[in-house]
């Protein structure tokens, strides 16, 4: 409790004067890249599930991004450029796309890729069947015709302006090999720079070097993703040398390591939003009162500093911060007990009638943190907030897919596509709509935002979005974590190894010096 209520009363500098991709350890000499040696990486979370069109946690994803390709992609300012296809073109009217393949890319099967293998995967991700997470990227799809084996021409039955941004998306732009997909839970398979070994559930995740990739052959020979979540188990792995490299260095440790001469570290921010989500299917919730009364009992700033040591900034929009579409005016609520005591009472739960269940995982030890602090401040404000504790998978079983919780709290990665962001998670029928939000207004936005293909107009729209989470407090936004990565000195090319939407991890031009 000392460190905490230290913390709270901290005066620290915010995370948020952290510069994307800062680097910090020893001034290491220029060195020619050599090939060989195994990449043991301490990844600080669970691989779900293998299936790229599946899965819907960036910690799969991380893993995965080694082993496919994406017909598109984004470079370090997130514009789309080429990836599988060498080249793109969209019609004057928006409702045609054609992609230039290139020639003699190579599966991890052996085979060559063909525009028939891209129609798969599209129509393997459109299919309800399949169970994908960014099906509705496919919906204004009307056919997919390929003409030669290299030519994929997409024909949309209406505007989708956000079409080819979404696709940069490993998991609605990956091309996997012609009926594959039943196999790709236990075996991906795809055109990426490492080809998948084996999968130890919830140990070890082992990856080869694929020789003839596209882009030339990676450096390593192999890479083994240890799963670790615990961080202080991490730390110690990465200190006795069992570890060449961590991602998510524990937050009350990053400044000791940054100090240490023997160690590198790579810092960049963001790496992700965090927000406290409240079930919209249980009665309280359904009142915006009760919601904006539960915001103003947070005091978003101090929550930072003593659940995430300042390694981040506070934010009331969940948007990209260099995003067109970043709502900057949006400022958070202060805190007001008094204040959202009253909004209580007026919303029917005077003083003590509202007991909470607060769901946190312990795959994040800074929930458990949010959640231990928040218990105090909803007591001040005569609301009776418990903590159940679960598991990864407990939490993904509970709070995602069966949405059997009241309060719960979760981080987004990847999610800087502003159409992937918003649809997704606040449209009434996104994929990644586990709060049960129906607004329609947002639903109203979010469709007429694909429609738009002037950007600077979708940008706006999506400004009106971010207002009206806010106005109704469908969640509380709370900071943009900081993204951190430990290793031995021995590790080079660090600076390749974060993709630029900030979560996804890429191991093509890591090396090991001897």
């Amino acid at each position: 409790m000392k460190r905490r209520e230290f913390l709270l009363n901290s005066t620290a500098v915010m995370g948020g004067s952290i510069l994307m991709g800062t680097f910090a350890g020893p001034a290491l000499a220029q060195e020619t890249p050599v090939s060989g040696g195994t990449l043991i990486w301490g990844h600080s979370e669970t691989t779900q599930n293998l299936d790229m069109h599946q899965t819907g946690t960036a910690s799969s994803g991380r893993v995965l991004q080694n082993i496919h390709s994406s017909i598109v992609t984004v470079d370090k300012d997130l514009n789309v450029i080429p990836g599988l296809a060498e080249s793109f073109e969209v019609a004057p009217d928006g409702l045609t796309y054609t992609f230039k393949l290139r020639p003699n890319v190579k599966f991890h099967n052996g085979a060559t890729m063909t525009s028939a293998d891209v129609k798969y995967s599209f129509e393997r991700c459109k299919d309800p069947a399949t169970g994908a997470v960014n099906f509705e990227v496919f919906n204004n799809v009307a056919a997919i015709e390929t003409p030669d084996d290299l030519t994929v021409v997409i024909k949309m039955s209406a505007v989708n302006a956000p079409f080819l941004s979404r696709l940069a998306e490993n998991g609605a732009g990956v091309v996997m090999p012609v009926d594959s997909g039943p196999t790709q839970g236990t075996n991906p398979m795809g055109a990426g720079p490492f080809k998948f070994v084996s999968y130890e559930v919830g140990t070890v995740v082992k990856m080869a070097r694929f020789d003839d990739y596209w882009e030339g052959p990676a450096y390593l020979d192999a890479v083994e993703a240890r799963e670790i979540t615990e961080p202080t188990t991490r730390l110690t792995g990465l200190r006795t040398g069992e570890l060449h490299m961590i991602n998510d260095i524990p937050l009350d440790r990053v400044g000791e390591l940054e100090a240490d001469a023997t160690l590198q570290v790579k810092k960049w921010f963001p790496l992700n939003f965090d927000f406290i989500n409240m079930n919209h299917t249980y009665e309280p919730f359904q009142n915006s009162k009760v919601r904006i009364a539960f915001d103003m009992i947070i005091d978003k700033e101090a929550l930072m500093q003593g659940a995430l040591w300042g390694q981040g900034a506070t934010t009331a929009s969940p948007s990209f911060p260099t995003s067109a579409s970043y709502n900057k005016d949006l400022v958070q609520r202060k805190q007001d007990i008094e204040g959202a005591k009253a909004l209580l009472a007026e919303a029917g739960y005077p003083e003590g009638s509202l007991n909470i269940v607060f769901k946190a995982t312990t795959n994040y030890p800074y929930h458990i943190e949010t959640a231990q602090i928040l218990v105090e401040w909803f007591k001040m404000a005569g609301v009776n907030l418990t903590i159940e504790q679960l598991t990864w998978a407990d939490w993904l079983s509970q709070c995602w897919v069966d949405k059997d919780y009241q309060m719960t709290m979760m981080n987004f990665f990847t999610l800087w596509e502003p159409d992937f962001l918003y649809y997704s998670v606040w449209n009434s029928e996104g994929a990644f709509n586990y709060r049960a939000v129906k607004d329609p207004k947002i639903d109203e936005l979010t469709k007429q935002a694909r429609i738009t293909v002037d950007d600077v107009a979708r940008a706006d729209i999506y400004k009106q979005v971010q207002q009206q989470i806010f106005d109704e407090a469908h969640d509380v936004l709370l900071w943009f974590r900081n993204g951190t990565i430990g290793a031995q000195t021995k590790v080079m090319g660090l600076d390749t190894v974060v993709h630029p939407n900030g979560s996804n991890l890429n191991f093509h031009k890591v090396w090991l010096s001897a």
